[in-house]
């Protein structure tokens, strides 16, 4: 049995183990809402903080003892240290103490906090951690020292909690349109609606308002780049909305509207198998769940998404998602142009997706235009935070187009994809300026392998025997493309991998084309291995186990 899933058990049936593991259980202690809800962590579970464990991230647990060296960084892992100092783990503690009245919780939860306290003081020490005051730990712990002073009336703590409300309100460490930001503001407001401080409640309000309309545009799209951090501020508006409401405040209508709009984005940014579409520093195992679809099938969002689905609800249903719009910010990757592909119930043209914030040689892959199914120019070299637009889209019941261009390579590139629904099929154009040459990668899902790679066509199948054909023409001769090269966990330079989990990485294809001169045309069918293939004039046909399909080609645009 995993830790994780043992974890969630040993919590579930916390309060029958009173009793027996930590002596008898006392009178109900008052349930605050400071110290409830889903801001605690399932791990690590009470019993093991009061073992002296610790567990973050699915990580392996870390003893800590009841001394606690907040120094302490067994992974090296910036997102450990993150959540070491958020103090969350503490809060479990005071959670678990009102639902049980067993005070050894809240014993110990004092001792953690005080100890905390004591060793990192704002200006430094020899105990101190260089991430005790970092902006965002900060925000995440201030809630879980407001939960515990709702039962410890010491100043040592009330101090501490001044403290980090002038933190909070300094606006030199605020960051504004960020969800980082939101987090800020949540604890101010907390600080504040506890003391009574109207200053520190007042102005976590005021900027709230102005960080959620910097952050969620009015079609509901984070402007952080990585759909996953939605459902990140969808929840943590809801808190700061249950927060203002307990605070006996109103709810600004530009924040109620701005986090129903995040619906909607996170929905469209849901493949058919609930899993969210890796886009920018999203894992490819997130599963938003209690997201209500809207009707519309296919969706732009101005700030930079496509998607687009053959139906709701199903898992089988083809799906794709296109990225435009502003140049790299925040948690985006250097993604324009990129396509991803699902169809037939199957992953089939992905997104390398997310591997961890740590600042190394697969981090940056993972973010590069080359860990994308993206065009280069060949020879030019590239020029990051580009902005792309969408020129042109024609959006049907069962086929849409759309024209993207940029000059992320100091001259326009441009890509212009159809996708055909029913009889699967995507077709990409990929075309630059006459004495340019183009180049494409393509990344396959890491549980397709190769079948065959030749004659222009690669091949690729999964254990189940279901098979997929990516085939490149050059235009207008609509001659096959040689040389195409199928890498699969290549280390030196990386190329070849597909990150399905949290620091978790597993080799998979990517199909690199040579250089050309000429328009690249790419056509994808999925559930075909010997799918026929002809051009007459601009016309380009392709056999699909469902029938043939036709589209044409005229300059840089598929139609």
């Amino acid at each position: 049995m995993r830790r994780r899933t043992r974890a969630l058990i040993l919590s579930a049936v916390l309060l029958l183990s009173y009793g027996t593991a930590t002596g008898p259980a006392r009178a109900a202690v008052e349930r605050t809402s400071e110290c409830q809800g889903d801001w605690l962590p399932a791990t690590p579970t009470a019993p093991d903080i009061m073992n002296g464990e610790v567990e973050f991230l699915d990580l392996p647990p870390v003893k800590v003892g009841k001394d606690v060296n907040w120094r302490t960084d067994p992974y090296r892992n910036r997102s450990w240290s993150m959540v070491f100092h958020s103090l969350r783990w503490m809060g479990r503690l005071v959670a678990e103490y009102e639902t049980s009245g067993n005070r050894s919780y809240l014993t110990r939860a004092t001792e953690i906090a005080k100890d905390w306290v004591t060793d990192n003081p704002r200006r430094g020490g020899p105990k101190a951690s260089p991430y005790a005051w970092q902006e965002h730990p900060v925000a995440l712990r201030a809630p879980a020292l407001v939960c515990l002073s709702k039962h410890v009336q010491e100043s040592w703590l009330s101090k501490s909690l001044a403290e980090h409300a002038a933190v909070l309100s300094d606006p030199r460490l605020y960051e504004k349109g960020h969800n980082h930001g939101i987090d800020q503001d949540i604890a101010l407001l907390g600080i504040g609606c506890r003391y009574k401080r109207s200053e520190w409640s007042g102005l976590a309000l005021r900027r709230l308002i102005e960080t959620v309309k910097l952050d969620v545009d009015s079609q509901g799209v984070l402007r952080e780049q990585a759909p996953r951090y939605a459902v990140y501020v969808h929840e943590r508006l809801r808190v700061a909305m249950d927060n203002i409401k307990a605070c006996g405040l109103k709810v600004p209508a530009e924040i109620a509207k701005r986090w129903e709009g995040l619906e909607t984005f996170i929905a469209h940014s849901t493949q058919p198998n609930g899993f969210m579409v890796p886009i920018g520093d999203g894992g490819a195992d997130v599963r938003p769940v209690g997201y209500d679809h809207p009707k519309a099938k296919v969706k732009v969002f101005g700030n930079g998404y496509v998607y687009g689905r053959t139906d709701w609800d199903k898992p089988e249903s083809a799906f794709y998602s296109i990225r435009f719009g502003p140049g790299l910010k925040y948690h985006g990757h250097e993604d324009h142009l990129g396509v991803t592909y699902y169809a037939q119930g199957r992953d089939v043209l992905v997104d390398v997706g997310f591997h961890s914030y740590e600042e190394n040689t697969y981090r940056r892959w993972t973010m590069s235009p080359q860990a994308h199914n993206t065009p280069a120019v060949v020879g030019r070299p590239f020029r990051g935070r580009t902005a792309t637009a969408l020129s042109r889209s024609s959006i049907g019941e069962d086929r849409q187009s759309y024209r993207l261009t940029d000059r992320a390579y100091g001259v326009p590139r441009t890509r212009s994809v159809l996708v055909n629904h029913g009889r699967d099929v995507m077709a990409v154009l990929d075309t630059a300026p006459r004495g340019s040459r183009i180049s494409t990668t393509w990344h396959l899902a890491s549980e397709l392998s190769t079948v065959s790679a030749s004659g222009g066509r690669v091949v690729v199948k999964d254990k189940a025997g279901w098979k997929a054909t990516l085939a490149q023409v050059s235009m207008p001769s609509c001659k096959p493309v040689s040389g195409l090269k199928v890498i699969r966990g290549q280390r030196n330079p990386y190329q070849g991998w597909v990150s399905t989990a949290y620091l978790n990485k597993q080799p998979a294809p990517a199909v690199v084309s040579p250089a050309s001169a000429d328009p690249v045309l790419t056509v994808v069918v999925p559930g075909a291995d010997k799918p026929s293939f002809s051009c007459s004039g601009s016309k380009v046909t392709v056999g699909t186990s469902e029938g043939a399909v036709s589209f044409k080609v005229s300059g840089s645009d598929l139609r």
